[in-house]
């Protein structure tokens, strides 16, 4: 029972098979803004498969798949936040909203807070009804970026970069056309710009993800066949088991307003209002929001850049955390504070 399948709608779109090179692959990145794009290795996989050519430069400018430089995590320590809206926190600097997925709950974001919070403020929620989180009256992405900035003014931060998975991407989208003034960069991974570009049936896809539900399972009973299927490579026993007890934090009634509210998304006419610099990441073996989805999504917004990280599939955040930190940290300094992770 995947829990994200084909999320977007107007705009026709054709599946590529991928041509894997093997193996994880550190390359060159070009900086943010810059005129240099090279077709090699670290995108043969993705776009310059699917299109037959180099990406264009305002689609394309991060070629590489770029590990984090620390792979120790900080010395931080995570703090739990309950109330009407739930989070937790951990380091300090300029904030990082992270904003989890359908499955996924504040809890999945371990990787990230650990390694980014010697050099941000890392805050992640349960989103409304998740977890520790209150819900909320009626769950649609109206309500869910109302949310995103409460949980700015709880935490007294004015703006903060917003850092989305999947369903929480979406999220971030929303948040950024409600509320522009609280959001800086955003970091959009593994989503898409909107729900049905296969053309997928939304009633058909809300029975299809709520049969297991009906049938009276839970959240935490359905969790590991789900992690397991949308992502591309195996997690690892201490990944998995750290995702399967996010996704058994979610009250079943929670999980069933998300599966009713992701369809609705649709922003394929509003991208080009958001002002706020992006960073799109596929994962090349992505099937639930195929990188097809996420080149649509980098090509619409005004200032995108793009990333398909090779040998990945729909959780990019967990399956290849050390890439994804690495692209995260960069996106966020500027690029003189992080000189030295080069030498």
């Amino acid at each position: 029972m995947p829990m994200s399948g084909p999320h977007a709608t107007g705009e026709s779109v054709r599946s590529h098979p991928a041509r894997s090179v093997g193996g994880a692959r550190t390359g060159r990145m070009s900086a943010p803004g810059s005129a240099e794009v090279r077709c090699d290795l670290s995108i043969r996989g993705g776009l310059a498969a699917a299109d037959g050519r180099c990406p264009r430069r305002d689609q394309l400018r991060y070629v590489a798949t770029v590990p984090d430089p620390s792979d120790a995590p900080g010395d931080a320590t995570p703090t739990d936040v309950d109330g009407p809206l739930a989070w937790r926190e951990q380091g300090a600097g300029d904030a990082v909203l992270f904003l989890h997925g359908l499955g996924g709950s504040r809890t999945s974001w371990e990787p990230q807070l650990a390694r980014l919070s010697d050099a941000f403020r890392c805050i992640a929620w349960d989103m409304p009804g998740y977890g520790a989180s209150a819900p909320v009256e009626v769950l649609n992405f109206t309500a869910i970026a109302d949310a995103v900035a409460r949980l700015l003014d709880a935490v007294a931060v004015e703006r903060a970069h917003l850092v989305g998975e999947s369903f929480g991407g979406m999220q971030a989208i929303h948040a950024a056309l409600r509320h522009p003034d609280r959001v800086d960069r955003l970091v959009l991974a593994n989503t898409s710009p909107a729900f049905g570009l296969d053309g997928t049936d939304p009633d058909m896809w809300r029975t299809a993800r709520l049969a297991p539900l009906d049938a009276g399972l839970t959240p935490a009973d359905i969790a590991e066949d789900v992690l397991t299927a949308v992502a591309g490579s195996d997690l690892g026993p201490d990944l998995l088991a750290m995702r399967v007890a996010g996704f058994a934090r979610i009250p079943a009634d929670a999980l069933r307003a998300a599966v009713e509210c992701l369809p609705s998304h649709n922003v394929l006419d509003r991208l080009a209002e958001i002002a706020a610099p992006a960073l799109v990441i596929a994962g090349e073996l992505d099937a639930e929001t195929p990188v097809a989805y996420s080149r649509i999504l980098a090509h619409r917004l005004p200032n995108a850049e793009l990333v398909v990280l090779n040998g990945v599939g729909h959780l990019a955040v967990s399956e290849a955390s050390r890439a994804f930190n690495g692209l995260v940290r960069r996106f966020l300094v500027p690029e003189a504070l992080h000189h030295a992770d080069r030498k």
